[in-house]
């Protein structure tokens, strides 16, 4: 099969960003990224400056190949009927309901997705699993397919799991680490992986480019996420160790990392991590490994979360420590709403947690990031309320609570304690000296990003707290 056109379903942080490097690297493909989200694609297809993901980089890379080789539309069937190779990156959230609620991933969208390619498609197929899947999903695509399809045509799904970081995908996929490909053992199978690699062979080393069976590729990605996200956890262990000794959690997590052994990634103490998958994939894997029986396995991995649980709620516990029992006439500023610097990604982002925690306490709260806007900060406080089970009332009443600022010095008037949540580079270069003529009484600092300088702003007169710092 020689390919020439490929789509992807799915337009969001992964779809987008992949298929632009794929179609910059590779002028010969014509891409085409599908969602049933008319505003998404709409975003995609609009000013470069407001594109539904952002990502640095990702603007002049659009700007180049969009309407040449990469195309963004919400007619599905066409995408899927043109191309020889069909990536799907949908959404894999975790299940509310059902067996498996709390932990499994819920597969309606992926599942739907299989349908539609087997009832649009009237040709060969190669289907590329990209979003983040349970072990041993491609054979329930598969019987999907094969069950579905309307004619003798053949469908081969292999495993590309996606190995990106927000706020540097264009650089991790232009030099990935590796780039992992899974598929069956036959034939077919090994001709289908051929075909993919020979699309990333335009610009990753061979080298790098490692190839598996279909249930190691899903597995691996899973592992990824969960062994990253257990070093935050472990780090953010040894934070509330050092608050209590004197120790310093940015000296010990330099030490440790200078052991060529551990290294230093991912070893930054922080209010917990966020994000779209390293919650989920945990508990993916918690479920997978309970559902094999292996009990001591999944209470080793559901620690990982617990932990972060805990820093979240840890750093909850210190401000409200630092207020009397009569708060209802207090405000606190949220710095920071995505869960990471350099993209506008809120998802599972601590600072949702923490206001919602807040203003059940009676605080009023306003809230300034500088690529998070307005209404994605309102649903997402929405969206928990309702996971909580409240009354559109209550949640009402909550969001009157909530205040949204469009710029940093503004967020901060008459606050009585500003609350760092997100490493975002403006927040290092803060004028304190201004800041505290805007302020109310109190002048209290959180820091969940060891950002600041404590002693310095100890010296202007605030009181601070840096998370692992005494």
């Amino acid at each position: 099969m020689k390919i020439k056109n490929i789509c992807c379903i799915g337009a969001g942080f992964v779809g987008g960003p992949t298929m632009a490097v794929i179609a910059l690297k590779c002028p010969y493909l014509k891409v085409t990224v599908v969602d049933i989200n008319e505003e998404k694609i709409s975003a995609w297809n609009g000013e470069l400056s407001k594109l539904p993901v952002f990502e640095p980089g990702l603007p002049e890379i659009i700007s180049e190949v969009r309407n040449v080789n990469l195309f963004f539309s919400t007619d599905v069937n066409k995408a899927i009927e043109d191309s020889e190779m069909i990536f799907m990156a949908v959404n894999t959230p975790t299940k509310t309901s059902g067996t498996g609620k709390g932990y499994a991933a819920d597969l309606q969208f992926v599942e739907k997705c299989a349908e539609q390619i087997a009832n649009v498609s009237k040709s060969n197929k190669i289907i590329v699993e990209k979003s983040t899947l349970p072990v041993r999903t491609a054979e329930r695509i598969k019987e999907i397919l094969e069950s579905n399809k309307k004619s003798d045509i053949q469908f081969e799904v292999i495993s590309n799991p996606e190995f990106l970081a927000e706020g540097t995908a264009i650089n991790d996929l232009f030099k990935s680490d590796r780039v992992l490909i899974g598929g069956e053992k036959t034939q077919k199978g090994e001709e289908a992986v051929n075909e993919l690699v020979g699309i990333y062979e335009n610009w990753i080393p061979i080298e790098k480019i490692y190839t598996t069976n279909v249930w190691s590729s899903e597995l691996s990605k899973l592992v990824s996420n969960a062994m990253l996200a257990q070093r935050i956890s472990s780090i953010n262990s040894i934070s509330a160790l050092c608050e209590k000794t004197g120790a310093d959690i940015d000296e010990v997590s330099k030490a440790v990392g200078l052991d060529s052994r551990i290294g230093p990634k991912f070893l930054r103490a922080s209010i917990g991590f966020g994000g779209s998958c390293f919650k989920k994939d945990i508990l993916n894997l918690v479920y997978i490994a309970n559902f094999y029986g292996l009990k001591e396995v999944a209470d080793y991995w559901e620690s990982v979360v617990k932990i972060n649980n805990y820093q979240t709620d840890r750093f909850f516990k210190n401000i409200i420590n630092s207020f009397d029992l009569n708060v209802t006439s207090k405000v606190i500023t949220i710095l920071g709403w995505s869960f990471k610097k350099d993209t506008n990604d809120s998802r599972e982002s601590a600072s949702i947690y923490l206001t919602e925690k807040l203003i059940s306490k009676g605080f009023t709260i306003k809230v300034y990031d500088p690529m998070v806007n307005g209404n994605r900060i309102k649903e997402d406080i929405e969206r928990l309320l309702i996971d909580k089970g409240k009354l559109e009332e209550q949640t009402a009443h909550v969001l009157t609570r909530l205040k949204i600022c469009d710029e940093l010095y503004e967020s901060v008037v008459d606050s009585n304690a500003i609350a760092i949540c997100t490493e975002w580079d403006e927040f290092k270069n803060i004028n304190w000296n201004e800041v505290k003529t805007k302020m109310d009484e109190n002048f209290l600092v959180f820091d969940g990003r060891n950002v600041i300088n404590k002693e310095n702003l100890n010296s202007l007169g605030f009181k601070s707290y840096v998370i692992g710092q005494s």
